[in-house]
C-alpha cells in the first residue's frame, strides 16, 4: 500500500494534508484517519464554500477559476496553523505553488493516488466537478493525472488508494507517520 516514504519516524502533531485527484478518497479517508488520531478534520472545499457563501461551482462559474484558487490559498493558509488536524484539499490545491510551498512547510503532506480509471468510476456518479461538467470523466481525470501527478510527487508520502477500501489507506497513513495508539 505504501509507495514511498521519506517520512517521520513519528507523527509530531503537524497538519496533515492530503493531496490527489478528484474522487481519491481524500474526504472519506481524511475523516477517518482524524477518528483514529482523535483531532479534527477540516474540508477544504467545505470550508471555501462556507467562506464564499457560495458552492464551488458557483465559485467557477461566477469568478473562474484564478479567483477560486486564490480564495482556496487563503483558507488553506488559515487551515494550517500548526495545530494537530487532517485537512483534505480539492485536487487542483497543491498545484498552485504557494499553496504547495507552504503545505510542504508548515505540515506532512499525503499524496493519495489512484489510477485514472478507477477516479472516473468514483466521480461520474456525481455532477458536482466543474472541470468535468460535459466532458468524459475518463479523459479529464487521465489529462489532470499527467500533469498534475509530478506534482503530488513533491509530497513525501504517497499512498496507493485504488481499488481497497479506504480503511486500508489509512492504516498505511497511520504506519507512514510511526503513529500508534497510546495504551
Amino acid at each position: 500500500m505504501l509507495q514511498s516514504a521519506p517520512s517521520p519516524k513519528t507523527w509530531t502533531g503537524k497538519p496533515i494534508v492530503l493531496v490527489g485527484l478528484m474522487g481519491v478518497g481524500k474526504s472519506t479517508v481524511g475523516r477517518r484517519l482524524a477518528a483514529r488520531l482523535g483531532v479534527p478534520f477540516a474540508d477544504a472545499d467545505h470550508e471555501i464554500e462556507a467562506a464564499a457563501d457560495m458552492t464551488i461551482g458557483e465559485i467557477f462559474e461566477k469568478f473562474g477559476e484564478p479567483y477560486f484558487r486564490d480564495g482556496e490559498r487563503r483558507v488553506i493558509a488559515r487551515l494550517v496553523d500548526g495545530t494537530p488536524k487532517v485537512i483534505a484539499t480539492g485536487g487542483g490545491a497543491f498545484i498552485n505553488g504557494e499553496t504547495r510551498a507552504m503545505i510542504l512547510k508548515q505540515a506532512i503532506a499525503i499524496w493519495l493516488d489512484a489510477p485514472p480509471h478507477v477516479l472516473a468510476d468514483r466521480v461520474k456518479r456525481r455532477d458536482t466537478r466543474p472541470l468535468l461538467r460535459n466532458r468524459d470523466p475518463h479523459q479529464v481525470l487521465a489529462e489532470l493525472a499527467a500533469v498534475r501527478n509530478p506534482i503530488y510527487a513533491q509530497a513525501p508520502i504517497r499512498i496507493a488508494s485504488d481499488q481497497a477500501p479506504h480503511e486500508s489507506a489509512v492504516v498505511a497513513i497511520l504506519k507512514a507517520i510511526g503513529w500508534s495508539a497510546k495504551p
